[in-house]
């Protein structure tokens, strides 16, 4: 006879940073975190010794919906994490090397291809000619990429919280973002504990039976949660959970990253990420309130470290005079199963696939929405497991191919690094079938699976053909019958375009107005 499992009542969270309280603060906004005897008791545990890489990070759209949902106002946020808002990612010399004839850039923006009710999907007539010459995907079919170009911002100063006539995500302090969802965690109820974990106890079943720490004594739990980082305490070193390598597929495992004074206090803040192109890697150039977050992504297979700070010091100039790096060891790759047992992995300790487009703090966000929504209230823990790393897989997967796709479409020939990229063996299979379809069509929604991807058939597209992926559709009257249609909305486009401009404020502007707003919510 089958015994009858115990109800979850109790979570520990080993582990704080963005990962630990970002989890600790959605489960106790969705499931209470012991106001009444029927809600979970939730503790999060976490060394004072361990410390947090403040360096400037980069989000995706959908993190607005996680701030609204754990009750983070938006003027509060941008506020505490000197945060400003990112509209898309500018990739320069991803498609071939500096100073080579043709474009220099290309944009990915967060806003959908412009499209009114009713009328036709501009894509396909894009690739046949619609819009005006030599104007990008992206260019053509939104308004973003001028918007953010001149420097002007998403939204404008009486706009709601978490909403505007563009889409768009945040750079923020990554130090200070964790410092901020931990006291809002707490404020929801979540009880918190400073101690280092010196030992994981497995129980009979092979279970997480306690957690040993040095300054709190033994906790237990019903249900752990492992936000140990790259250490992967929990899911890794006590239950041993295999760690799937993608070094073959994604080349780069080292990061120097520095933070950077503006010339001038007044100097106009990017509102996008800023990703160029070098020999062995890309740099991230991100522009916070007060000062730049930078750093150089690379491979130790194509270059060496003494070569790889001369490539940063080169991009960011005399401002790097004095400053000193800070580097990173990567460990690309994830865990095919993140929740074993009675433990969840959530952030790095369940993967990591390089910073390219923002994906960590996403796949943080999924792991936290499914947790809590999938939560095993009963005790019953396996079939929760099953689904969770079946979607927790499949987007990995996914995101392991969108992040490829920026590689191995490169012209440039110039180095190793990128020649190595465009190596059929580099390329998973998934997406070389869908490369291969889309030699005679353009992506559409239905090569996706929509709750299982992060990034939209939209962001797909605009990677796609900013790499100049030579697409030889099958089109004639019948197929595309809206062709004047099509070429009067992209007209449009850009005639909105420039009234975009006349009524969105500068980006700095905008930053200094939540800014000014939050002190007076203060006062």
């Amino acid at each position: 006879m089958k015994s009858i499992p115990a109800p979850v009542k109790n979570v520990l969270i080993v582990g704080g940073g963005t990962a630990g309280w970002l989890t600790a603060a959605f489960l106790a906004r969705t499931l209470g975190a012991g106001a009444d005897p029927d809600s979970v008791r939730i503790t999060l545990v976490e060394s004072k010794e361990i410390g947090i890489i403040g360096v400037g990070e980069g989000t995706f759209p959908s993190i607005r919906g996680t701030l609204a949902a754990i009750g983070i106002d938006e003027a509060r946020f941008i506020r505490e994490c000197h945060a400003t808002f990112k509209q898309g990612i500018k990739f320069t010399d991803w498609v071939r090397p500096p100073g080579a004839p043709g474009n220099d850039h290309y944009f990915h923006p967060f806003s959908l291809p412009s499209q009114r009710p009713g009328g036709p999907e501009l894509l396909p007539y894009w690739l046949q000619g619609a819009a005006a010459p030599g104007v990008g995907f992206a260019a053509a079919a939104t308004m973003q990429k001028r918007v953010a170009d001149a420097s002007h911002g998403p939204k404008r100063f009486n706009d709601a919280d978490f909403m505007g006539p563009l889409n768009y995500a945040y750079h923020f302090d990554a130090g200070k973002f964790a410092t901020l969802l931990s006291t809002h965690a707490q404020s929801l109820g979540v009880r918190h504990v400073l101690a280092t974990v010196d030992r994981v106890e497995l129980d009979e079943q092979g279970a997480i039976g306690a957690v040993h720490t040095r300054e709190a004594g033994v906790l237990t739990a019903d249900l752990y949660i492992d936000c140990t980082g790259f250490r992967a305490a929990l899911i890794g070193d006590a239950l041993g959970t295999p760690f799937r390598n993608i070094n073959d597929t994604l080349f780069v495992d080292r990061a120097l990253a520095m933070q950077v004074p503006y010339e001038t206090a007044d100097a106009p803040i990017p509102s996008y990420t800023i990703a160029t192109a070098h020999e062995a890697g890309w740099t991230w150039d991100i522009g916070l309130h007060q000062r730049r977050g930078i750093g150089y992504v690379y491979s130790s297979r194509h270059t060496d470290d003494t070569r790889a700070e001369e490539v940063l010091r080169k991009y960011i100039g005399p401002a790097s005079d004095g400053l000193n790096p800070r580097q990173l060891k990567l460990n690309v790759g994830y865990r095919e199963q993140h929740w074993v047992k009675n433990c969840v992995a959530v952030g790095l300790s369940g993967g990591f696939l390089e910073p390219l487009e923002s994906s960590g703090i996403g796949l943080i966000e999924t792991a936290a929405y499914l947790v809590s929504y999938l939560f095993p209230h009963d005790g019953d823990l396996a079939p929760v497991a099953k689904v969770y790393n079946e979607m927790m897989k499949a987007r990995y997967e996914r995101i392991v191919d969108f992040v490829k796709l920026h590689y191995c479409l490169t012209q440039r020939r110039d180095n190793a690094f990128w020649t190595d990229n465009t190596d059929p063996a580099s390329i998973p299979e998934s997406l070389r079938d869908k490369l291969s379809m889309w030699r005679n069509r353009a992506p559409h929604r239905m090569d996706f699976v929509v709750d299982l991807e992060m990034y939209p058939p939209s962001s797909w597209q605009y990677v796609l053909y900013g790499m100049e992926y030579p697409t030889a559709q099958y089109a004639n009257a019948k197929t595309l019958p809206r062709f004047d249609e099509a070429r009067k909305e992209f007209q449009m486009i850009e005639q909105m375009s420039q009234r975009a401009l006349a009524d969105l404020p500068t980006h700095r502007a905008l930053v200094e107005h939540f800014l000014q707003r939050g002190e007076r919510k203060i006062a």
